[in-house]
Order: C-alpha cells, then structure tokens, then sequence
C-alpha cells in the first residue's frame, strides 16, 4: 500500500484529509509541522506528502526544501494544500519542488484529480 505523509497544524484539516486518502488505497502519517514531517522522512520516505504552507516551527516551504535535500527526497511526490492562493506562492512551490497545488477547502474529487495528475492514482471510468 502507497503512503501518504499529511502535514498541516490543522487536526481537523488532518482528519479530513485522512479519510479522504485512505478511501484512495493509502496508508496515512500524519505530522503537525514541517519538523515532525522531516523526522517522519527521516524514518522513511512516504510516496506522496499533502502539505500545508502556513504551520509553526517549520512552515511547508522550508519543509519542501529540505525534502528535496535529502538522499531519495527527489521521489515523494508533493501536493501543496493551502490558502495562499497567490501566483507568486504557487509559482514559488512549483519551483521548490512541489508537484501540484490545491486550494483549501477541499473535497475527494480535487484530491483524486490531483493525485491522478502527478500519477499517484489511476482513476477508472465506468464503461
């Protein structure tokens, strides 16, 4: 099974995004913050994280760049998931490493599509 490390100060944000991905065949670890996220790396790196921007001690941005530092950091695929919606943070992810953005609130559908995007999932059409 396919993990999925979510990291957002947000418990409520965290549980939602749980459920939404363990319904999408994957295992969970959730961190708080980017440090707890980069010590959960350390212990073995997920196949795609969901992260926030905004959180404390170490926001997503920071996190995202040391990710990306790390021996094997290269191959999770990132999914920034947050309120700043500004091009100029959009285009700073991308360009920091991450894979795709979404935008808060967001529901299973924006999930799935993103994650099909960046090729975590395979979407089946009904025939």
């Amino acid at each position: 099974m396919r993990t999925c490390l979510v990291v957002d100060d947000s418990s409520v944000i965290r549980k939602i995004a749980r459920r939404i991905l363990e319904d999408l065949n994957f295992q969970i670890i959730e961190a708080e913050d980017g440090e707890k996220a980069l010590e959960a790396c350390r212990r073995a790196l997920p196949d795609a994280v969901l992260l926030d921007w905004n959180m404390p001690v170490m926001d997503g941005y920071e996190f995202l760049g040391h990710l990306r530092r790390m021996p094997g950091g290269e191959t999770p695929k990132v999914v920034f998931c947050t309120t700043e919606n500004g091009m100029d943070h959009i285009s700073r992810a991308l360009d920091a490493g991450a894979n795709e953005y979404i935008m808060k609130p967001f529901d299973k559908d924006i999930v799935a599509a993103k994650f099909q995007e960046v090729g975590l999932i395979e979407i089946s059409v009904p025939a």
